[in-house]
């Protein structure tokens, strides 16, 4: 059975989150509605769109919700055209591919992002064509659902036993779970270890390098 690493991508392969925060202050402005703060916007990077927008605005109707998705879509591809989105890659992920790849881990991404967005980012690094499969929020529901991991595992050819899946957030974490997997939490990112552990992480990496180790000391696999 194949071994499959299944990575997040804001908050874990690359930094989006300032760029992400200046398209949600541009959107909001746009609506007459108060700007979160940083530290609050950072709370729902990893949902899906819709489900974001829920997260930030409670009181918010569905519709509305909807409408704000569709005008931050609107907002990024434009602030992309405009070449002001930065997503650089965090230190060390480059490596940690490397490594999982000669270890012999097939690699995959379950995000939050549009097959567009996605496609944008890892283009943009050349690492495209590294992954057997690409999940995104085109095509399932919101994180924690587990239905991203379930279609990379038979996309790959694997098992949950035989699969982590790695990611900054407490909704990756719970995804894993649900699908049967491993998660390991990514500390560089956006949600804190406390909470990554607390919503089922196996371990938690300080680094990306850090999940080589883990893999190898804590997943079955």
């Amino acid at each position: 059975m194949n071994r499959l690493a299944i990575f997040d991508c804001d908050g874990t392969l690359v930094d989006s989150g300032a760029t992400i925060y200046v398209a949600l202050s541009e959107t909001f402005a746009q609506h007459g509605l108060t700007i979160p703060p940083p530290h609050v916007a950072r709370r729902v990077i990893g949902l899906s769109l819709a489900e974001a927008m829920a997260g930030l605005l409670p009181d918010s109707t569905a519709a509305q919700q909807l409408q704000l998705a569709e005008d931050y879509k609107k907002v990024f591809s434009g602030l992309r055209a405009a070449g002001q989105v930065e997503e650089p890659l965090f230190d060390g992920v480059i490596e940690l591919l490397d490594a999982l790849e000669a270890d012999g881990w097939l690699l995959a991404v379950a995000t939050g992002k549009s097959d567009r967005g996605l496609k944008h980012c890892l283009d943009l690094h050349d690492i495209h064509a590294r992954f057997v499969s690409l999940q995104t929020a085109d095509r399932h529901p919101s994180k924690p659902h587990p239905s991203m991991v379930e279609q990379a595992i038979a996309d790959a050819g694997a098992a949950p036993q035989t699969t982590i899946v790695v990611g900054d957030t407490s909704f990756d974490m719970a995804m894993a779970t649900a699908a049967g997997a491993s998660g390991i939490g990514a500390a560089w990112g956006y949600h804190d270890a406390a909470e990554l552990m607390a919503a089922g992480a196996v371990a938690v990496a300080e680094r990306p390098f850090d999940v080589l180790a883990l893999t190898r000391e804590r997943v079955n696999g």
